[in-house]
């Protein structure tokens, strides 16, 4: 992937709305050669879309746990990881390796909701859990190619 490309991915995954122009601006191309790359990057798949980015606390869902989980053999029924997709609160999963099958991200509104989530990924999905609730979040979703960030404390350029 050329360079160019990269940045562009960076500048968009920081602020997805962002024009054109100012794509153009920010890495030196014309505003139409911009619409050019991004819209070749979205046709190969690379930019699987667009998003709004939404404050947890303002929307009353202000704990936010990883949970991970591991399918029971419950009276020969195994856990059924489908089943995870009907609980709400649960924002993502995803297929694991290690000690447990699965590590879902939840975000609930109060600690009784939490168990009740919990009580339902045993009850209904047939898993086991073992829960990590998050304190505080000092960053997520940083782009792939962060050039503000560096090992070496250079310029990613």
């Amino acid at each position: 992937m050329e360079e160019i490309d990269r940045e562009i991915l960076s500048l968009l995954a920081a602020e997805g709305r962002m024009s054109y122009t100012d794509i153009g601006k920010r890495t030196g191309l014309s505003t139409s050669a911009a619409q050019q790359r991004v819209r070749r990057l979205e046709r190969r798949g690379v930019i699987t879309g667009y998003r709004a980015l939404v404050d947890a606390d303002a929307v009353g869902r202000g704990i936010t746990a990883f949970v991970q989980a591991e399918p029971l053999d419950n009276h020969g029924r195994l856990g059924d990881p489908s089943a995870l997709r009907a609980i709400p609160g649960i924002v993502s999963c995803w297929n694991t390796s290690g000690p447990y099958s699965f590590l879902l991200r939840v975000q609930v509104p109060t600690p009784a909701e939490l168990q009740e989530l919990l009580n339902r990924v045993r009850t209904e999905a047939l898993m086991s859990t073992h829960t990590m609730l998050v304190l505080t979040t000092p960053f997520e979703d940083r782009p792939m190619w962060d050039h503000a960030a560096t090992t070496n404390g250079e310029s990613g350029k």
